[in-house]
């Protein structure tokens, strides 16, 4: 299965981290948060991705032709700087197909323009360039497969301080509470497909805003309902907190580390999965 990353868009909330680097490339540890998520799932076995590029698709380019495995992996040094000996590899066995997509192109379009380059695929995955989750994928994946629908997607809490307000066309509030109490949920992204999603996906139509609603008339759409850890980088704050948990030792979606590689071919292993029949989307972004 191909892994489809949405990387085109202009990250306007962290402009001011650095106004010319596109989202996909913001810093986490060594690596760019674009790597943190391609390094989950070819941990899980897939590796062959597209990347849906926009907004300053040259740094993207140049960061994986000149990429240096020695930044994140142990090497050997001798005969004086001569020979350079790797003891792992990132990326030696990743199979990366780039494509412009549009500076202003929704998800929707993004994904329409990348669909040849999935020709005689059954299923595949997508998702945003900026969710980091330690979710068992095998297990979504089996979830996605046995409910035979045409899309999946995670279904998470999300992580914000704000109130949620109910109030009456006189502007009475009957209720306040804090967002993570009202068991609402968001999309987070870790959509899974059937290639018919290009059957519900017409030109300059967004994914989450009309294809779904299509699907979900059809009621071809399914949540995979996750309680464990998702974090989106979509603000400075958010990446100084996920800056933090690394250089603690405790950034939990780094799963290549805490398990043995998983094998994709062959099926998925058993997980323990949870549906629900709809999910609140997330927030429209353009990526």
């Amino acid at each position: 299965m191909k892994v489809v990353l949405f990387c085109g868009g202009l990250g306007m909330r962290l402009r001011d981290y650095d106004e010319n680097l596109p989202k996909p490339m913001v810093p986490i540890g060594y690596r760019p948060i674009l790597w943190h998520v391609m390094k989950y799932y070819a941990h899980f076995g897939y590796k062959d991705f597209i990347l849906c590029l926009g907004y300053r698709a040259d740094v993207i380019k140049n960061y994986f032709r000149n990429y240096d495995e020695c930044v994140s992996n142990d090497f050997v040094l001798s005969e004086g700087g001569r020979r350079l000996e790797l003891l792992q590899s990132d990326i030696g066995d990743w199979r990366i197909t780039f494509v412009d997509t549009g500076i202003n192109s929704n998800i929707g379009q993004r994904l329409k323009v990348v669909e040849p380059h999935l020709a005689g695929e059954r299923e595949f995955f997508a998702n945003y360039c900026d969710g980091l989750s330690d979710l068992a994928l095998p297990a979504q994946l089996e979830h996605f497969r046995r409910h035979g629908r045409v899309a999946s997607f995670l279904c998470v809490k999300p992580h914000l301080s704000y109130h949620f307000v109910v109030s009456r066309n006189g502007g009475q509030v009957t209720s306040v509470q804090d967002i993570g109490q009202t068991g609402l949920r968001i999309n987070g992204g870790y959509f899974i497909f059937k290639t018919e999603i290009f059957d519900h996906l017409r030109n300059g139509e967004d994914l989450v805003a009309e294809a779904f609603q299509q699907l979900l008339g059809e009621n071809q759409l399914v949540a995979y309902r996750y309680d464990g850890f998702w974090e989106s980088m979509d603000t400075f704050k958010d990446k100084q907190r996920l800056d933090e948990m690394h250089a603690r030792g405790d950034a939990l979606w780094e799963v290549w580390k805490h398990a043995a590689p998983v094998a994709a071919p062959g099926g998925v292993s058993a997980g323990v999965p949870i549906g629900l029949p709809h999910g609140r989307r997330r927030a429209l972004r353009s990526h």
